[in-house]
């Protein structure tokens, strides 16, 4: 398991899923990826710093997003 930072694009809150950017990969974005329930759909905006935790480096349907913050 490795926990990254990313950055918030685009929150779709009926998927409950994001359109995240790893800190560090310029311009590469990765949809999809699933937010944590606990986590309020009122605090997922764009340009939001997030922690991603990956299960699984290679398969982006392996990662959560677990925290929202400033």
């Amino acid at each position: 398991m490795t926990t990254k930072k990313a950055i918030l694009r685009i929150f779709d809150a009926g998927s409950y899923t994001a359109t995240i950017e790893i800190s560090g990969s310029h311009k590469t974005y990765l949809d999809s990826v699933a937010v944590a329930r606990n986590l309020p759909g009122t605090e997922m905006l764009a340009g939001r710093k997030l922690a991603v935790l990956f299960f699984d480096e290679h398969n982006v349907k392996d990662a959560v997003i677990i925290a929202v913050y400033t």
